[in-house]
């Protein structure tokens, strides 16, 4: 039983309805979740058993409102789970994912509560709803669809059995990651071994090791995708090369966190389910409910794209290899070193040193006077540390976000350093999601891997960081400006081809004269970043995106060929198939290793993103037609902004996706922004 004086017993009294972080221990967890489930299973049983004809209200939004205890619950566990982990976190999210699972089956093949909606949805013409009401009753009747509500008894056991497997293997799959990353950390003895770092990376790199233990040594953790951003400046090509190799090695090593099983049988049971569900593969059945629609759409956009991006790949290649030779003559160009001899031609060529860069990106000048001061300009947003608020970890930092009327809109955390108990990559997350319908506004949360410098010294950014604290706060904004009535259409509940749109659009602001020019100043001097060095980096913005492309279309390709696997199709050596899938998508290229490899492509074996990675190349043909509209109609203005909120940023789920650009735009979304941005336009 939970006990009264659990946190999560009651709604929090916290601004916004803060998680009371400062009084929830791990302990609390379990009870919380029992209550939960066992308090939302008698909510929907009884909407299922009312006597009542069902209507709208008493049905779906009811539906909506219940729930409230497990979705308090969830929402900080899940996030918390991510971002500051331990063993007792994994174990009891190892016990909750066949729970939930099956408590979402309980819901979803209700017979009972099935009848009502869909008596609901066959009348919906003559029930005088207002278009987002319509479209929550559409999307329920979907939902409940897809997930199997109009199968046999017998089938809906089966998919019982198969969604509780399933919630197990990524909660796995997560997990083993987790743990393979922190124990492949790369240390390095001998600081003569750092030659090319900076003293602010080589300090960081021994603050990482004192922190493990490894006082007077140097470590480096891994980030999330196959590059590591150390690679472009060490010159010692064994450490590149030590870095590289465990960064691979993630989940492959046939120790006791390896992935290759798991990956299998996720791969194998996805497609059961498909099947069961009457698709022929697991991509057919994710992608029909996003704005692609069919994976033939999904794939047939990377397969455009492939052959020019491996050509342009294999000419910057060639020119990587002729420098190579000039400092090691006979050796062959490998992944750990394009990083290196890419940023020595981006030195020659547009001078421009991107690791003498970062003491122009000082994380809180990004923070308030880029990323905070562009949202200003654009939606009329202001910010209010609130320093009296609780995080759920110490280096969490909270602020208060207001309209331009003084309204408050909600809370927004940023926890930007890399840690132990931390996933790698960076996400948003919603720890309170807006609606009307209960007076709720939002708790948004941005998370990034960012290295701790030692005490007192700045946190220098790079410039892929920069880009990402961008493109994480567009997600952010997404939820901030949500204006809807329902919360299964807040802010980016969106199709997942879709939800990357936004965040991409909100990078195009980090290069903008004003915003770059109000955060780009010298964390000693405060001198701004000279005027030439904007030129010679908007000059050289184009150089290298051969490679970028080539690496994120492999990993596409790499998704969609797993997930296009039928159910009688069998995989005994995942590292076999991953290399005959990429070798059949013309994207096999020796030096350009996909951007995940499958054993720690945690977007599609851990999260949300199977048959979905292809997603941030198809919101990218939104994103670039957006930024060419902004420029088009003078960029950094109010009005801009407020047209972008209106139409599309404020709307969530409520309208279909591809009529808000429209609504937006004021047309139909076109790819030739896209193929110039990528140097494509051959495509």
């Amino acid at each position: 039983m939970m006990s009264p004086d659990n946190p999560f017993a009651t709604p929090s009294e916290l601004p916004y309805a803060l998680p009371p972080f400062d009084r929830i221990s791990v302990g609390h967890y379990r009870p919380a979740f029992e209550e939960g489930l066992r308090s939302h299973a008698a909510e929907i049983e009884e909407i299922a058993a009312n006597p009542a004809e069902p209507t709208f209200e008493n049905t779906i939004v009811a539906l909506e409102r219940a729930g409230e205890l497990l979705e308090r619950v969830s929402g900080t566990f899940f996030n918390v789970s991510g971002s500051d982990s331990s063993e007792e976190i994994q174990e009891i999210q190892a016990e909750l994912a066949p729970k939930l699972a099956a408590h979402s089956d309980a819901i979803h093949l209700n017979p009972r509560l099935f009848a009502r909606i869909d008596g609901l949805y066959r009348n919906r013409e003559d029930l005088g709803l207002d278009p987002e009401s319509l479209r929550l009753l559409e999307r329920r009747h979907t939902d409940f669809s897809r997930a199997g509500a109009g199968l046999p008894e017998a089938d809906q056991e089966q998919l019982r059995k198969l969604n509780e497997q399933l919630s197990t293997l990524q909660t796995k799959f997560q997990q083993n990651l987790l743990r393979d990353t922190n124990d492949l950390a790369v240390v390095v003895d001998d600081v003569a071994d750092l030659a090319g770092l900076d003293e602010g990376a080589v300090a960081t790199a021994a603050e990482a090791a004192a922190a493990r233990g490894e006082e007077g040594k140097y470590v480096f953790n891994l980030t999330l995708p196959t590059a590591q951003a150390v690679l472009e400046s060490l010159a010692n090509r064994a450490v590149r090369e030590r870095i590289f190799t465990a960064s691979v090695s993630r989940g492959n090593r046939g120790n006791e966190y390896d992935n290759n099983a798991v990956v299998a049988e996720i791969v194998r049971l996805r497609a059961q389910r498909a099947a069961l569900l009457g698709y022929p593969d697991h991509a057919t059945y994710v992608i029909s409910d996003e704005t692609a629609k069919t994976a033939d759409a999904a794939a047939g956009l990377l397969e455009r794209l492939a052959p020019v991006a491996v050509a342009n790949a294999r000419t910057e290649a060639a020119e990587l290899q002729t420098h190579l030779e000039a400092d090691v003559p006979g050796a062959t160009l490998q992944p750990w070193d394009w990083a290196f001899y890419a940023e020595k031609v981006r030195r020659e060529r547009y001078e421009v040193d991107t690791a003498a860069l970062r003491p122009y990106f000082e994380l809180d000048r990004v923070l308030t006077d880029g990323v905070f001061f562009a949202a200003n300009k654009l939606y009329g947003l202001s910010f209010t540390e609130r320093h009296d608020l609780p995080g759920y970890h110490p280096e969490v930092r909270i602020f208060e976000v207001f309209d331009a009327d003084g309204t408050g809109r909600g809370l927004f955390l940023m926890d930007y350093y890399t840690r132990d108990s931390k996933r790698g990559g960076a996400w948003m997350n919603d720890f309170v999601s807006q609606s009307r319908l209960v007076n709720r506004k939002v708790v948004v949360v941005n998370v990034l891997n960012v290295a701790k410098p030692p005490a007192g010294e700045p946190t220098l950014l790079t410039l892929d960081e920069v880009r990402t604290a961008f493109h994480e706060f567009g997600h952010a904004l997404h939820s901030l400006l949500s204006a809807v009535t329902y919360p299964t259409f807040a802010g980016a509940n969106v199709p997942r081809d879709f939800v990357e749109y936004p965040s991409q659009v909100n990078e195009m602001w980090m290069f903008w004269p004003e915003v770059l020019a109000n955060y780009a100043k010298h964390h000693v001097t405060g001198e701004p970043l000279p005027a030439e060095q904007v030129a010679k980096l908007e000059a050289a913005e184009q150089y290298g995106e051969g490679f970028k492309t080539t690496e994120y279309l492999a990993a596409s390709l790499l998704d969609l060929a797993w997930h296009r696997l039928g159910v009688d199709d069998r995989v005994d050596d995942v590292q076999r198939f991953e290399a005959a899938a990429l070798e059949k998508a013309g994207v096999a290229v020796d030096s350009v290793p996909p951007r995940y490899r499958t054993t720690y492509f945690n977007h599609v074996f851990g999260g949300g993103y199977s048959a979905g990675y292809y997603s941030y190349i198809w919101s990218e043909v939104l994103d670039a037609d957006t930024v060419q509209w902004f420029r088009e109609n003078g960029g950094l203005k109010r009005e801009n902004g407020d047209h972008f909120r209106a139409t599309l940023l404020g709307r969530g789920g409520s309208v279909d996706p591809m009529e808000a650009f429209v609504a937006f735009r004021g047309r139909e979304p076109q790819i030739q922004p896209l193929l110039e941005r990528r140097g494509l336009a051959g495509a």
